[in-house]
């Protein structure tokens, strides 16, 4: 018999024990003012799994040890929203100091290393892979290989696939259209495979406090992320991404957040902007 989502209520308990797991699993701070949010978001998950309250939900949650319970929380409560080359005037900089310092100082080994962090549906990904080509392509055999990770599975699908809404590319440039992207169907195009395979995308929890990286990154993208955490949380994640990246490398956050009154090992360049 299916579920009546409406009878389902979240309690109290059941939502300071939810709030709190998301805080202890994924760092994620979510407080009073989450609760519909919470619940809004993951009553359908309720009852499409056959759960007819928060407490057996949390209990599957807390004990699936194939991960899939975890995944599931977590893209249902982080908030997907991107689009292509939003925020642009960090692609402005990349191309006017970033991407000439990389050339200048690593112009020998010719090893882009660039790490998206919460890379959502991919849109911020392909726009700095696009950046790159656009930059190095013509400046002989440069490896432009990036990284890309979040934790929702959901969304690194999308991203693999490639496929966006003729709309969220309203803001690219004719010329990339043409040469970077193929129609898909009447409302969509797909990213083209010279760009695909440049891109690698993986799940990855900021949370574990080790991040597995052989080598530092140049440059790291991990705008509006933060925004879910609290200031400790934020601090220690900051001073990772400082550990893994190349002395002068550079940190991209987003507008809305800060690194201010932090002492991460990162110097404040210009809004939303830090270099090691």
């Amino acid at each position: 018999m299916q579920i009546e989502v409406e009878a389902i209520e979240l309690g109290d308990k059941d939502f300071f024990e939810i709030r709190d797991y998301v805080k202890q699993r994924f760092g994620i701070s979510m407080g009073d003012e989450k609760r519909t949010l919470i619940y809004s978001r993951l009553r359908p998950l309720l009852r499409d799994r056959g759960y007819d309250g928060f407490e057996d939900f949390l209990e599957w949650v807390r004990n699936d040890k194939s991960g899939e319970a975890q995944t599931l929380l977590a893209s249902r409560l982080t908030t997907n929203h991107t689009f292509f080359m939003r925020e642009s005037e960090h692609f402005d900089m990349l191309n006017s100091l970033v991407f000439p310092w990389i050339e200048q100082e690593f112009g020998r080994e010719k090893d882009l290393r660039l790490w998206c962090a919460g890379c959502s549906s991919g849109e911020e990904a392909y726009t700095l892979q696009i950046l790159a080509q656009e930059y190095f392509e013509h400046k002989g055999g440069w490896n432009l290989e990036i990284l890309a990770t979040d934790i929702s599975e959901k969304v690194l699908a999308q991203s693999y696939q490639g496929v966006y809404s003729k709309e969220s590319l309203s803001v690219v440039p004719d010329s990339w259209l043409k040469k970077y992207f193929n129609a898909y169907d009447a409302t969509n195009m797909i990213v083209k495979d010279s760009v695909k395979k440049n891109v690698t995308f993986r799940r990855y929890n900021l949370m574990e406090e080790k991040m597995p990286f052989k080598k530092p990154f140049q440059v790291i993208f991990c705008r509006n992320v933060m925004i879910y955490f609290d200031a400790p949380t934020r601090e220690a994640m900051a001073r990772r991404f400082a550990n893994v990246l190349t002395k002068g490398g550079f940190l991209f956050i987003g507008h809305s957040e800060s690194l201010s009154n932090l002492d991460v090992g990162l110097g404040y360049v210009r809004p939303a902007v830090y270099k090691r």
